[in-house]
């Protein structure tokens, strides 16, 4: 009897284990693709970012047009494979600016404070997705919704110059992003 007792709590076990995956993965997805002004504009392209032998990011570019070429609203979302520390995200902002010959004014630094009050550490399965306004300002969105507004249409485009630069540090991934044929 203590035998079919106990197959019955393994069996019960099994299932609620079950259960829990499927509400974790459907929570999981719904996270990412929850930004509804990312969700109003079209796919432009989409990446993987593999440093050495680990996955770092899935990155998709959305503007209004679907093209990346004069397109007016931009829109770049990052859904992380990893766990990243806010601090280490801000870090890595400032040296890939400086890597495109971004200058760091007083502005880029103030820029760089406003990131590091916004952004969450981000756990594996967590996504920031940024979305150009009207007025060019960066809008960001993560896990638990808008995380804040950067009003500056030039720390958006060196922001998105990261990615979508032609000095990129990661060139197959961007030309995948802007959807050139390679």
């Amino acid at each position: 009897m203590t035998s079919v007792k106990r197959l019955a709590n393994t069996c019960l076990t099994v299932i609620v284990a079950g259960c829990l995956m499927v509400f974790a993965a459907a929570s999981y997805a719904s996270q990412c693709t929850a930004v509804e002004p990312f969700n109003q504009l079209k796919p432009v392209g989409k990446t993987r970012l593999q440093v050495w032998f680990w996955d770092v990011y899935d990155a998709e570019l959305r503007t209004e047009t679907g093209a990346y070429e004069d397109a007016e609203q931009r829109a770049l979302q990052l859904s992380y494979l990893r766990d990243i520390e806010a601090q280490d995200l801000v870090d890595t902002t400032a040296e890939e600016w400086q890597r495109l010959n971004i200058a760091l004014t007083d502005t880029h630094n103030q820029w760089l404070q406003q990131l590091q009050q916004m952004w969450p550490d981000v756990q594996k399965g967590d996504c920031i997705t940024l979305v150009e306004t009207a007025a060019g300002h960066a809008q960001f969105f993560g896990p638990e919704g808008e995380l804040g507004v950067i009003r500056s249409a030039q720390f958006t485009n060196d922001f998105l110059a990261i990615w979508l630069d032609e000095k990129s540090r990661f060139k197959s991934e961007r030309n995948e992003l802007i959807g050139a044929q390679q």
